[in-house]
Formats: C-alpha cells, structure tokens, sequence
C-alpha cells in the first residue's frame, strides 16, 4: 500500500486526532454559521481599487497567475490579504550570502 505524504500542517492534524487531542466544540451549529460568515466576509469582494505599476511588474504578476492557474486580480488580492494576515514569508537574499562564501 502506497505511504501518503502529508506537510507538516497536515502532519499535526493527524498527530493530534491519533492522540485523542481533539476535542468537540460546544453547540456546534453555531460555530458552523460563525464560521461560515467569517468565510464569506474574507471571500467578499465588494469594493474596486485602482493601481499604477510598471509594466515589468504586471507583467510579471500576470506570469505568476497564469502558474498559479489564477486570475492576476485575484493573485494581487491574495498577496494583499497574505500581508495584512501575517503570512507573508520573506525570502532570503542567497545572492549576497553566496558571494560571501
């Protein structure tokens, strides 16, 4: 039988179910609704933006989204929601550090 591979998020949620960690919320419909409005509210997109940007940079927004397999409006929006969440990963600059070494 093939060994499914999970990341370490997925990983964690195992570990915790296996070890009887998890725990039923009370009066689970209503955290079921909670939640649901906290979804749409997060998903809603009731409001336009306009922004100027150099071509170059569009360009390459427009190249991601297509590898991403997403509208490029909808990639900008996901970058922006990702930065005001905290989840925003900042990449090491390896370039300075190699020459270094």
């Amino acid at each position: 039988m093939k060994k499914d591979k999970f990341d370490k998020y997925e990983q964690d949620i195992i570990d915790s179910y296996e070890n009887n960690e998890l725990r039923s919320v009370k009066n689970v419909k209503h955290e079921i609704k909670k939640h649901r409005k906290y979804a749409q509210n997060t998903l809603k997109k009731d409001k336009r933006v306009n922004i100027r940007m150099s071509s170059k940079d569009l360009e390459g927004i427009q190249l991601k989204a297509i590898e991403e397999g997403l509208p490029y409006q909808t990639l900008l929006a996901s970058i922006i929601h990702k930065f005001l969440n905290g989840k925003m990963i900042e990449k090491k600059n390896l370039t300075s550090r190699s020459r270094q070494l």
